[in-house]
């Protein structure tokens, strides 16, 4: 029973997360069919600009040939998988961060095979610098690697002490 319920809340978690990621990339692509030179500021340091992504995480490593796009794409694919073992394998809260990864990178795979690249759109900026332009999935692909290392390192250390 308790590992039907963990299961449950992490598909839940999976769910919601691919269901935010395509609700905000929807009103993206309907915004920007809208106007023909999309960009939405929402405050002074926060813009939405519609960028097609064909690297991995944050714009880096655009690759400008099938092969090693369709390479990275079935990489992601097999390290969805595993995570998805790894969220039936884990009896921690280590589990649900699984969760919140797999969540953001099925939102991008879907991306990936639907349009051929990734829809990224959240742009923070000051003056004339600004950061890598990103979407939802991202956030939460980087929220629980981050969770993942400080487990790990404030944590996992407390208990050995």
């Amino acid at each position: 029973m308790k590992v039907k319920k963990k299961l449950f809340f992490n598909l839940l978690i999976i769910s919601l997360i691919f269901l935010i990621d395509r609700l905000s990339k929807n009103f993206i692509l309907h915004q920007n069919s809208n106007e023909s030179n999309f960009n939405l500021n929402i405050t002074s340091f926060l813009d939405f600009n519609l960028v097609w992504n064909k690297g991995i995480a944050f714009g880096l490593l655009s690759f400008e040939t099938n092969f090693l796009y369709n390479l990275t794409t079935l990489i992601i694919l097999v390290i969805i998988i595993f995570l998805i073992y790894l969220i039936y394998k884990e009896n921690s809260f280590s589990s649900y961060l699984y969760g919140l990864i797999c969540g953001g990178a099925i939102g991008n795979v879907f991306d990936r095979l639907n349009y051929g690249s990734v829809i990224d759109f959240i742009d923070f900026n000051y003056n004339n610098f600004h950061w890598f332009i990103f979407n939802v999935a991202d956030i939460f692909i980087t929220l629980g690697v981050f969770c993942l290392i400080f487990k790990e390192i404030f944590l996992n250390k407390k208990n050995e002490n």
